[in-house]
């Protein structure tokens, strides 16, 4: 026959190809690829021993890619290759697929991407040897040729302007090995076989850990941690997962090298797992699952959502194990990975058990697993934020009280948790003024004599809104500690607010004060001899309460201060004043040389 012209605007096809769908030209080789598996497969379903070979011959203008497939009649060649998306009889011939694009006419025109001509002879077991060549300006013609010496199909590339590159040896051997690695056929290049068709986790014995790690150094670039075997069969997906040897960012979806029935569809797939197992890369197989129309991502669809909760439970069952088997791993994978592991707890009473038993937390007492603190204090209290932990760690020490800081990513949310999986377990948050009540009062008779000395402190501290009291508590080199309770913090940091928003704002915050006269407190230590000191100047010479106000003054910033609490203008203007009055009462002057 003449030349005809494809029943669809080629150029158009080929410009969404290259430019919309396919990431890089190099799939076309994986599309050839994939039309010569299929037409071996189709030849297979009906001769269970035909002959399984891809042959590749190269030059650096030409590639042939020829296949052991089913052949194809003329009338075939025509309603797969000239007429694309309405194909009634792939089912007939065969070549009926799953994927959303991955016909074989669709995957053939793939290759006009590189080509400017493509020829494909083919000769069906009970018909004649066929030509059809297609150029890129849309024509093709088909004759019937030569008889090939055997059954199947040879396809050949001839390169267009500009697109040699992809035709060099060494770029095809690469390509087949990245896409065919795992094919389960004898495929060659210009007569050297280059690939093995074995999958790194079906090894078996002895070496199979090392086979996996060795995959794990070449194609990933990092030594596993430790490798976990992966197998839904409702997905038809084997695999393994590696474990990584350093923390991964959970902000950053992980990336994962998926095989469509033993084909590589992409290196970098995400969504195959739970977003919680940031900490894993996997390699797996799948013959269920579906691809996206370019063939280089995985379709969200319920059974990829099924097959994402099923590798997620197998993950998490292989934490489990590793909890009872080998708790000195598992101590050293909590090290590394501890985010992803509290990121599945929020929501998974299993992986909270495990939090639980092995995940340890700080304390004011040294790091601690919650059966610890369980065990020793039944309560477990805990501070929400790393500032009140600094604030109360070491008082609360010397206390004897045990405070879990709870401002990492996820611990108070998981300390809140805790009672819906372990029995008898409590756990409250810590408010800072408990601590007050935990300091010794002192006698009625030092009371009484220490009056004249808190009425001059609390007038000095009224400015700044600080109640002061004083007690006695450890450790005695602590001279003061400033204590605020959430209310009056609340309250405190509305009020400061209210006073810089517009009245519009100003009226809607004003709504919300709840008019708590609790206020912060200075507990002065009766304990600290520097405390006992600035009491002494009270009952002596004239003069000497300016000192004392300057002195409680500079306890009140340095309290401040050593807590980590912020410092507002009043605090600031305050602990200024105190500074310059105390160097000026240590300076002596020519007047007074004392």
């Amino acid at each position: 026959m003449g030349s005809e012209k494809f029943q669809v605007d080629l150029h158009g096809v080929v410009d969404l190809l290259s430019n919309h769908l396919y990431s890089s030209p190099r799939v076309y080789l994986r599309e050839l690829l994939q039309n010569a598996v299929d037409a071996i497969t189709a030849r297979r379903a009906v001769d269970a021993g035909a002959p399984g070979r891809i042959d590749v011959q190269v030059d650096d203008r030409r590639i042939s890619v020829s296949d052991s497939g089913i052949g194809l009649h003329p009338g075939q060649v025509t309603e797969l290759l000239a007429t694309i998306g309405r194909s009634s009889k792939r089912d007939e011939i065969g070549f009926a697929r799953t994927e959303f694009l991955g016909q074989f006419g669709i995957g053939l025109l793939s290759a006009f991407m590189v080509a400017e001509q493509i020829e494909v002879v083919t000769r069906p077991v009970d018909g004649p040897t066929t030509l059809w060549i297609g150029t890129a300006d849309g024509s093709y013609s088909l004759q019937e040729t030569t008889p090939r010496d055997d059954v199947g199909t040879t396809v050949t590339l001839t390169a267009r302007r500009g697109a040699e590159q992809w035709y060099k040896q060494a770029t095809v051997i690469e390509l087949i090995r990245l896409f065919g690695a795992l094919l389960p056929l004898e495929i060659k290049v210009n007569g050297e076989r280059v690939t093995d068709g074995r999958a790194p986790w079906e090894a078996t014995g002895t070496t199979q850990r090392a086979e996996l790690v060795g995959y794990a150094q070449d194609k990933l670039g990092f030594t596993p941690f430790d490798v976990i075997p992966l197998n839904i069969p409702a997905a038809g997906l084997t695999g393994v997962a590696f474990v990584l040897p350093f923390p991964a960012n959970p902000a950053e979806r992980a990336t994962h090298r998926v095989y469509l029935k033993r084909m590589l569809l992409a290196e970098g797939v995400e969504g195959l797992l739970p977003d919680w197992a940031f900490f894993v890369r996997a390699v797996i197989d799948t013959s269920e699952l579906r691809p996206t129309a370019s063939r280089e991502a995985l379709f969200d669809d319920g059974n990829l959502e099924a097959t994402r909760g099923a590798l997620g439970a197998q993950l998490r069952g292989w934490l489990v194990r590793l909890g009872s088997t080998d708790p000195q791993k598992l101590d050293r994978f909590l090290g590394i990975h501890q985010l992803g592991v509290k990121a599945l707890a929020l929501h998974d009473d299993e992986m909270l058990r495990l939090v639980y038993r092995w995940l340890r937390f700080e304390t004011n007492q040294g790091r601690m697993t919650a059966a610890e603190l369980h065990e020793r204090h039944g309560e477990i209290r805990y501070v929400a934020t790393i500032e009140e932990f600094r604030q109360l760690a070491a008082v609360a020490a010397a206390q004897q009280l045990t405070v879990v800081n709870g401002g990492y990513t996820y611990d108070s949310e998981l300390l809140e948790r805790l009672p819906d999986v372990v029995p008898d377990l409590t756990t409250s948050r810590f408010d800072p003024t408990e601590l007050s009540t935990s300091f010794d009062s002192l006698d009625p008779a030092t009371e009484l004599a220490l009056r004249p000395f808190v009425r001059l402190a609390q007038d000095a501290l009224d400015a700044v809104g600080c109640e002061v009291v004083v007690r006695a508590f450890d450790p005695a080199g602590l001279p003061a500690i400033y204590l605020v309770d959430r209310s009056a913090q609340f309250a405190a940091e509305l009020r400061s607010t209210k006073s810089k928003a517009d009245a519009l704002w100003a009226e809607v915050l004003g709504a919300l004060d709840t008019h708590d006269d609790s206020r912060p407190q200075l507990v002065l230590n009766h304990r600290s001899p520097l405390v006992r000191r600035m009491v002494s100047l009270t009952h002596s010479e004239t003069g000497q309460s300016e000192l004392t106000r300057l002195a409680v003054e500079g306890l009140y910033g340095h309290a401040l201060m050593l807590g980590y609490h912020p410092i507002g203008p009043a605090d600031s203007a305050l602990v200024n004043r105190s500074f310059l009055g105390l160097l000026d009462q240590a300076v002596p002057s020519q007047e007074d040389p004392r």
